[in-house]
C-alpha cells in the first residue's frame, strides 16, 4: 500500500503534516508528493489512487480499516476528468524534489529537443504554439524570445517572474511547491535559445514553502542544465514588482518602481542586457511545448488564445482549487460546473477575474468564454486567470473603493495619475458611499478613471478603472 499526501502549503495549513505522521505511527510508509489541485478537499489522501479527504489525524485508523468513506478514484473525479492537464500534468502524482520521478515522467525531454533541433528551431516552436504571457498581458512569448535572440549583447537573461501577487491565484505557487524542476527546464530552454547563461527566479517572500522547494530543486538540477546557471531572489512583497520593470529595478537592488518604455526589457532590462522576463505558468508550459511541438500546443484553445490555462478558482465557492483546461471554456461553466457554485448556498452575484484589477462581471456576462479578445471586447481582463466569486450579501460600492484603496496603497509613486488618481479615487467613493452629491462624484470618478487608464505608466494605475467602472456599470443600485 502506497499512502500519498501532498507537502503542498495549503495542504500543509490544512493540517497534512500531522495526517502524515499518524500514518507514519500507524507503520505505513508515506510519499509527499505534490498537489492535485482540489483544495476544498485537503489534506487529500492518496492509497493507490482511490482518495480520501478532507481527512483529520483521527481517520487515520478508519482508513486503515476500510471503513471511511472514499472519493474513489482520484483520476475519475469529474473536477480532474474534465481537466485538460499539460503544465500540470504531474499534478498529485509525483514528489517534487524526486529527480528520478521527474524522469519518468516525461521530464528534460523538452531540453534535450531543443539542444537537438538548435536555438532558432526552438523559438519557432515556441512561436508555432501561439503560447502567450500568462501574467496578464497575453503577450506572444515567442516574438519576446525572438527579440531578445536577435539583440546585441554577449551577456543576457531570462527572469521568470514569480511574485504572484493577485487574489485569488496560487498556480505559480503549486508549480514551484510540486514540479520545480519543470520551471528550471523552461527556464533552460529559454537560455539555450536565446543565449542567456543566467536566470533568476523572483519569488515574493509570502512563499517560504516555493522558496526552500526552488532552491533545493536548483542544486539538484544543476548540472543537467548547464552551462546555464539559475538563482532564486526574494521580493519583500511590493505588488509593484509583479509590473516588469519594477521587478527588474528590485533585483538590482533598487527602489521597486516602473521604468518608462521604451527603451524595452527585450533589449535593455536587467543590468541594462537584452531580458526576457516571463512569468511562472509561461516558462513551465515550454518544456510540454517543446516536447510535443508547437503545433501540438496550438490545437488547443480558440481563436488567438492557444493552449490551455491553469485556472483558479476562489473566493466564496464550494470546490475551490486548480483547474486546467483549453481557452474556450465560459465563466458559467467554471463557477457554476466547475466550481459548484457559492460555498455560502446563496446566488452568485459576480466574479472578478485576474486578481485585484480585474473587472467585475455579473452572471448575466457568464457566457464569456476565457479568451483573451473576447474579455478584451467585454472591458475585463483575464491576466492571472484567478477566478474570485462574491454571493449576493457583496457591497459593490465597497469593492470599487477598496481598488482605488488597493491602488493607492501599492502605488510606487513614480507617476501622477495613478499616485494621486488612486488616493483622490478613494475620497470621491467616499462621498458616494456617503450619499453625497452621487451624480456628479460618480460623473468625477468616470473622468478620473479614464486619465488613470490612458495616463498611468503601468498596469498598476491603468487597471484600476476595471473593476471601479464595471461596479457601477453592472450594480448601479449599490451607488445610489
Amino acid at each position: 500500500m502506497t499512502v500519498r499526501i501532498s507537502d503542498d502549503a495549503v495542504a500543509i495549513a490544512c493540517g497534512a503534516d500531522e495526517v502524515a505522521a499518524a500514518f507514519i505511527a500507524a507503520g505505513e510508509a508515506v510519499e509527499r508528493v505534490s498537489s492535485w489541485g482540489m483544495q476544498w478537499l485537503e489534506p487529500l489522501v492518496d492509497i493507490d489512487g482511490v482518495g480520501y479527504g478532507p481527512v483529520s489525524a483521527d481517520q487515520v485508523a478508519d482508513i486503515l480499516k476500510d471503513t471511511a468513506p472514499s472519493l474513489g478514484r482520484i483520476a475519475d473525479h469529474p473536477f480532474i476528468a474534465n481537466q485538460t492537464r499539460l503544465t500540470f500534468s504531474r499534478a498529485g502524482k509525483t514528489r517534487p524534489l524526486s529527480l528520478d520521478d521527474y524522469y519518468a515522467s516525461e521530464g528534460w525531454l523538452g531540453l534535450a529537443k531543443a539542444r537537438e533541433m538548435g536555438a532558432q528551431a526552438a523559438i519557432d516552436t515556441v512561436m508555432a504554439s501561439g503560447l502567450r504571457g500568462r501574467g496578464g498581458a497575453g503577450f506572444p512569448a515567442g516574438i519576446k524570445w525572438q527579440t531578445v535572440a536577435r539583440a546585441d549583447g554577449e551577456q543576457k537573461y531570462i527572469v521568470c517572474n514569480a511574485d504572484e501577487g493577485d487574489s485569488a491565484t496560487f498556480a505559480d505557487r503549486m508549480v514551484m511547491e510540486g514540479d520545480p524542476f519543470m520551471l528550471i527546464e523552461g527556464m533552460a530552454i529559454a537560455g539555450f535559445a536565446v543565449g542567456a547563461n543566467k536566470g533568476y527566479v523572483y519569488i515574493r517572500s509570502e512563499y517560504p514553502h516555493a522558496i526552500a522547494k526552488m532552491e533545493a530543486a536548483i542544486k539538484l538540477a544543476a548540472h543537467l542544465i548547464a552551462p546555464f546557471v539559475v538563482e532564486v531572489r526574494v521580493g519583500a512583497g511590493a505588488y509593484v514588482c509583479g509590473e516588469e520593470t519594477s521587478l527588474l529595478n528590485s533585483l538590482e537592488g533598487k527602489r521597486g518602481e516602473v521604468r518608462a518604455k521604451p527603451p524595452l526589457p527585450a533589449l535593455e532590462g536587467l543590468f541594462g542586457k537584452p531580458t526576457i522576463v516571463n512569468n511562472v505558468l509561461t516558462l513551465a508550459a515550454v518544456p510540454w511545448i517543446l516536447a510535443h511541438g508547437g503545433d501540438a500546443y496550438a490545437a488547443f484553445g480558440a481563436g488567438r488564445s492557444k493552449g490551455t490555462m491553469p485556472i483558479q478558482i476562489a473566493g466564496n465557492v464550494k470546490h475551490g482549487g486548480l483547474f486546467e483546461v483549453a481557452f474556450g471554456i465560459t465563466l458559467g461553466e467554471l463557477v457554476n460546473e466547475i466550481g459548484g457554485g457559492t460555498a455560502s448556498g446563496r446566488p452568485v452575484r459576480c466574479v472578478q477575474v485576474g486578481g485585484p484589477l480585474g473587472a467585475y462581471i455579473p452572471p448575466e456576462q457568464f457566457h464569456l468564454p476565457l479568451d483573451y479578445e473576447a474579455f478584451a471586447a467585454a472591458d475585463a481582463l483575464v491576466g492571472h486567470a484567478g477566478i474570485t466569486v462574491f454571493d449576493d450579501t457583496v457591497d459593490m460600492a465597497q469593492m470599487a473603493r477598496f481598488a482605488m484603496e488597493f491602488c493607492a496603497v501599492e502605488s510606487c509613486g513614480k507617476c501622477t495619475p495613478c499616485r494621486l488618481g488612486s488616493t483622490r479615487g478613494v475620497e470621491t467613493l467616499d462621498q458616494i458611499i456617503a450619499g453625497k452629491n452621487v451624480e456628479a462624484n460618480l460623473a468625477l470618478i468616470a473622468d478620473l478613471s479614464e486619465t488613470m487608464k490612458f495616463g498611468s505608466l503601468c498596469a498598476l494605475g491603468g487597471f484600476t478603472p476595471y473593476p471601479v467602472m464595471s461596479a457601477i456599470k453592472h450594480f448601479p443600485e449599490d451607488f445610489r
